[in-house]
């Protein structure tokens, strides 16, 4: 990373812009080596201008959200990580529409559609992703998805220039989107109007179910694979008998067989060791390949 840009980004960029930052502050699953800038954009505006500086000097940037869903390796990132953020994190009530910034956390604005008295986003309300990243990757949960919902979605694009793509322009699959060359800086959700009451409880319910089957106590990353169709990738890795299987820090979940957590001091090295494992362990018992739900970022 050439100083020239360094001194651009914290010239231009009124958010924090840091200097061999260590990702392990920036992912849930606590674990990965430095990004080599990390920009913290204060609002659209910063995110506009770390893209042009970046296409200015030649210098690969990508965007995270709050970290849930990615794992970075040992050797960090080279170039710019844009992380949305506290910044960018309002939600508003615009008639029937409820709109958000990408940088809103889902169990925030499952609580906020609540609020509002819209139903039909419960299923967020467990979630630890961002709006950004939850759409990249089309989450969800208890058999919704958050793509569903989207009524439209704003953009900044690879040349810095922000877009309004309506739901007809928008391609949601399972786990996956057409967003992927895009910064989503903010979405609007057309959502039905609900019983306050029974939109509470539906939500407590589905915290409930949350707590008792998933791994909460250790930093994780939710569910590291994607269900084959018509089955479930927890089940096939739970038949192999690999739960409670570790490697250095490393744990598939006695909880919870599709996900992995940091018990202490684990490296992503070990990690993608235990992903490794499954996916030849599955491969070999099922013949299923199993894909990841997780994105792996950075240098070997």
């Amino acid at each position: 990373m050439s100083n020239i840009a360094l001194d651009a980004l914290k010239q231009e960029i009124e958010g924090p812009v840091l200097a061999q930052e260590s990702m392990k502050n920036h992912t849930t699953w606590k674990v990965g080596g430095n990004a080599e800038i990390l920009v913290l954009p204060k609002d659209k505006k910063d995110i506009t201008r770390a893209i042009m500086i970046a296409n200015k000097y030649l210098q690969d940037y990508l965007v995270i959200g709050n970290g849930s869903n990615v794992l970075v390796k040992d050797n960090g990132i080279k170039g710019i990580v844009i992380k949305l953020g506290n910044s960018l994190s309002h939600v508003k009530l615009e008639g029937k529409a409820i709109s958000a910034e990408a940088g809103v956390s889902l169990p925030k604005l499952a609580r906020k559609a609540c609020d509002y008295g819209f139903k039909g986003m419960e299923f967020a309300v467990g979630i630890p992703a961002s709006l950004g990243g939850a759409l990249l990757m089309n989450a969800g949960a208890h058999g919704y998805q958050i793509g569903e919902l989207v009524e439209r979605v704003e953009v900044i694009d690879r040349e810095g220039k922000i877009k309004h793509l309506n739901k007809n322009q928008l391609k949601f699959s399972y786990r996956q989107s057409n967003l992927c060359d895009m910064v989503v800086t903010e979405a609007t959700f057309l959502l039905e109007k609900g019983d306050k009451g029974l939109i509470k409880t539906k939500m407590e319910e589905m915290l409930r179910k949350r707590k008792a089957s998933q791994p909460l106590n250790f930093p994780n990353a939710g569910s590291v694979f994607k269900n084959p169709e018509g089955d479930y990738a927890g089940r096939l890795i739970e038949a192999l008998g690999l739960k409670g299987m570790t490697i250095g820090g490393a744990e598939i979940s006695s909880k919870h067989a599709n996900f992995i957590t940091n018990t202490g001091g684990a490296t992503a090295k070990d990690i993608l060791s235990l992903i490794n494992l499954v996916k030849e362990r599955v491969l070999k018992e099922f013949e299923i390949e199993l894909e990841l739900e997780v994105m792996v970022l950075g240098e070997d």
